[in-house]
């Protein structure tokens, strides 16, 4: 018999706030989105969301819950993260809080992690998003082939490991970070390796390298030979001089790839004048690149050789936004050198990017929540995510009836589908409603924690 769940006076922000919704979904795949005209009564054998603690219904019978007016979405995604670097800050500090020092430190400790810490951090870092209602991540991955080939592909192996284990709970996508201050034939071959053992695509910071055109063209040349898609930090500088993405979108342009490169960062764009900003905006339009905001790291780490005023770094969300460039939030980096703060949150992330850039009103809020869900999710090209008969059910509950709550709030308590199977339940205290993931959870934790030991 066909596993059922059906939810009713679920809020739908991002379809329609003027009525509630009732839900159904069989063997984890959405049958039935219906507006309700009115509030649904309670009757037996409905539970109310906020008195449901996970316990699945008895063999046979549908899953009946009330949700009570909250708000449901789709899962959410995370287009940019480094789950590799997570929880790493007590092995690699960074004393001036620079995106220089960071790099450099992280890049000299790289040898010493072995392949089974790595797994670890990967490990905590995607059960953590998954656990505030991630169900889609793309990572990208150190990879210091100058260190050796077995040191570049450690971190590889280790990730897919875990993606393969994590599947039923979580999509991950895998982009190794090309060294584009030193790209030689042999940290290209050693990437080609990766992307056929089963890594997603083509990454890279070409913006630090002395010459980055003639790099960007091998990157593309690379993914072309791969025929797979391409994700690139890009302009993560306080110098309005730094301008990689021209050459990025000129070559997306030439080689028809629109909807096939990302890139993120792009915080000289806010260091510019508006002239050659929105000059730069229409031509990454123009390209259809899809765009990543890093707000956390950004206003974590620009601007720090500056006196008054202080550059904050974050992109020009708004513009990108007005000019239909498809632009998510992500989380970037969780207790490293980088960025000593996050927790995989993107609902706290979409607040920070908020503030950030001055979205407060009622249809910015709900831009903001399109950035965490429909927007990653075209990103990372992700289709039929949305809650909507015959997409798979990954969603999330949250303890909050609006968007303005949700910002307002931030709400701990939330309730995690993916396919139909409920991952994490808010009761008094939330807990794994997986065994297989909270044995994996411990164990992560206990490998990994905050405090330096010995």
């Amino acid at each position: 018999m066909p596993t059922v769940l059906k939810i009713v006076n679920a809020a739908l922000p991002l379809r329609d706030e003027s009525r509630l919704y009732s839900l159904t979904a069989e063997d984890g795949v959405w049958t039935s989105v219906e507006p309700q005209e009115v509030e649904a009564p309670q009757v037996p054998g409905r539970v109310p969301i906020d008195r449901w603690n996970g316990e699945e219904a008895e063999p046979g019978r549908a899953l009946c819950l009330d949700a009570r007016g909250q708000v449901a979405l789709p899962g959410l995604a995370d287009a940019h993260m480094h789950l590799d670097k997570a929880f790493s800050l007590p092995q690699v500090g960074n004393v001036s809080g620079t995106l220089e020092e960071a790099v450099n430190n992280y890049a000299s400790a790289a040898p010493a992690f072995t392949k089974e810490e790595l797994r670890a951090r990967i490990m905590r870092s995607a059960l953590q998003a998954v656990s505030c209602g991630t169900t889609a991540i793309r990572t990208h991955l150190d990879f210091h082939v100058r260190h050796g080939r077995e040191v570049a592909l450690r971190t590889v192996e280790a990730a897919l490991e875990v993606k393969e284990e994590l599947a039923p709970y979580v999509s991950i996508q895998l982009f190794p970070m090309l060294p584009c201050y030193d790209l030689t034939e042999e940290a290209v071959e050693t990437a080609a390796e990766a992307l056929r053992m089963g890594a997603t695509g083509v990454g890279g910071a070409p913006h630090i390298s002395p010459r980055p055109e003639p790099e960007i063209d091998r990157l593309f040349a690379l993914a072309e030979r791969m025929a797979c898609p391409v994700d690139l930090h890009a302009d993560e500088s306080d110098n309005p001089n730094v301008r990689t993405v021209a050459h990025i979108a000129r070559r997306t342009i030439e080689y028809g790839w629109t909807g096939k490169v990302t890139v993120g960062h792009l915080c000289s764009l806010a260091a510019m004048t508006d002239k050659d900003a929105g000059e730069l905006i229409g031509l990454i339009a123009k390209a259809g690149l899809g765009a990543v905001t890093l707000p956390g790291a950004n206003l974590y780490l620009q601007g720090r050789r500056d006196r008054f005023p202080v550059r904050r770094g974050v992109t020009r969300v708004r513009e990108l936004l007005d000019a239909g460039v498809t632009l998510a939030t992500a989380s970037d980096n969780i207790h490293d050198p980088f960025h000593p703060f996050g927790k995989g949150d993107l609902l706290q992330i979409g607040l920070i990017t908020a503030y950030a850039a001055h979205m407060g009103s009622p249809a910015d809020m709900r831009t903001v929540l399109r950035m965490m869900t429909e927007h990653p999710a075209a990103v990372m090209g992700l289709p039929d995510r949305g809650i909507e008969p015959g997409n798979d059910a990954d969603f999330v509950l949250f303890d909050a009836s609006s968007p303005e709550e949700l910002f307002a709030m931030v709400p701990e308590r939330r309730w995690v589908w993916r396919k139909g199977r409920c991952l994490k339940a808010a009761g008094g205290r939330a807990e794994w409603k997986v065994p297989a993931l909270s044995q994996r959870w411990e164990d992560a934790c206990e490998r990994i924690s905050f405090r330096k030991r010995g």
